[in-house]
């Protein structure tokens, strides 16, 4: 069959756009096939302190030295966000948004009513992948938790217990509990509450209070009033700050003890270099800026070349650091990169030795307990 010039101008014209789509179409598979795609949905605005931007400054300087030196088996790793504004419901919306993408990992979400959501709902049922670490290391995200929630940080259970070995070692053998009303406040007391015998404390009572000054003012009064020996403040990190300051305010001097969400840096912006001195904070990971793990070495050379307008270096970056350090190790020992293949490679490496510091997902999803108390010192900063 022959075409007259007319005809075949006609069939050109009608076929050029199609061709042009599946050529479009083969180079975006193409160029998915060579990239792995990582999400991370945290709030970027909403949370006044810089949990996750943090985070991802971290993860985002190691891909960056993984890529520079060919990436996963030649394949390039890419990190995109989404903003969750702090709430759960924020963060329900962005999951669909994210999946669109097909994100192999979610990369350290943060807040503990997204999380308790995520576990509650279920929502991982159906998502394609899987989630390395979480932030807070509430109970309600481990026990059950998920299959496919792999935790990098210690739980806030752990943090609990050593804040109580801290204070029994200082003489201390009353302690007041003043807690926001969120997941990580309500559940945190009632952790302290269950440990307390173990450590030789008689009970723990708690105060809870709204994020807001006058709900914290009337808290810190009551807390003042029961004339506790330690109090040991619990929530987000800006409510940590601020209660640090109502207390100090309603004339309470006595030793302070808080989860290690909260920075120095805010503690100080928030309550000043007074009310700060002296307060403990749990850490959930060794010194960022300290010597002497090859971990610190290697997470200060690595920003140093990928993040150089990052320091001073902050807890959260080390902890975006090291979530992307076990993502990559997943992805080099995993037979693909479905989520059961990368969950089964993490179960099946044993101690995984990041330069002094260990994690071990072999028996659980938790592969740390490492907890030290660090001390603000008299000009604002943490001494380990």
């Amino acid at each position: 069959m022959r075409l007259d010039l007319p005809t075949a101008g006609r069939v050109a014209r009608r076929w050029l756009p199609v061709a042009a789509w599946l050529a479009c179409s083969l180079f975006n598979t193409a160029q998915a096939a060579d990239e792995i795609v990582v999400a991370q949905i945290g709030p970027f605005t909403g949370l006044p302190s810089p949990d996750a931007p943090d985070i991802n400054t971290g993860a985002k300087a190691y891909f960056e030295q993984v890529n520079r030196s060919g990436g996963i088996n030649g394949r390039k790793i890419t990190l995109f966000t989404l903003d969750d504004r702090f709430t759960a419901d924020g963060f329900k919306a962005a999951l669909p948004q994210a999946l669109e993408r097909k994100p192999v990992a979610l990369l350290s979400p943060v807040g503990s009513a997204a999380m308790s959501a995520v576990v509650r709902e279920n929502l991982l049922d159906s998502a394609n992948l899987i989630v390395v670490n979480a932030v807070p290391g509430a109970d309600v995200l481990r026990k059950p938790g998920h299959a496919r929630l792999f935790h990098v940080r210690a739980s806030d259970r752990d943090q609990y217990a050593r804040m109580l070995e801290h204070g029994r070692t200082l003489g201390v053998s009353t302690v007041h509990v003043l807690h926001q009303d969120l997941p990580i406040g309500v559940q945190g007391l009632a952790a302290l509450k269950e440990l307390a015998p173990g450590f030789g404390y008689k009970t723990i009572e708690g105060s809870q209070a709204q994020h807001n000054d006058d709900s914290l003012a009337a808290a810190a009064k009551a807390t003042q009033a029961a004339a506790p020996q330690s109090v040991i403040v619990i929530g987000s990190p800006r409510f940590m700050a601020d209660a640090v300051k109502h207390l100090r305010e309603a004339g309470y001097g006595r030793s302070i003890m808080a989860l290690s969400y909260l920075s120095a840096p805010l503690l100080v912006k928030a309550a000043g270099e007074a009310a700060a001195r002296g307060v403990g904070i749990a850490q959930t990971f060794p010194n960022p800026n300290g010597r002497g793990l090859p971990l610190q070495a290697e997470f200060q050379a690595t920003m140093a070349r990928f993040a150089p307008e990052a320091k001073p270096y902050t807890a959260f970056q080390l902890e975006g650091y090291l979530s992307a350090r076990v993502l990559v190790e997943a992805l080099r020992r995993a037979k693909g990169s479905g989520p059961e293949a990368l969950a089964d490679a993490l179960h099946a490496a044993g101690e995984l030795d990041f330069g002094g510091f260990r994690l071990n997902f072999s028996k659980g999803n938790t592969g740390s307990q490492w907890v030290e108390m660090s001390v603000v010192d008299a000009t604002g900063k943490l001494r380990y």
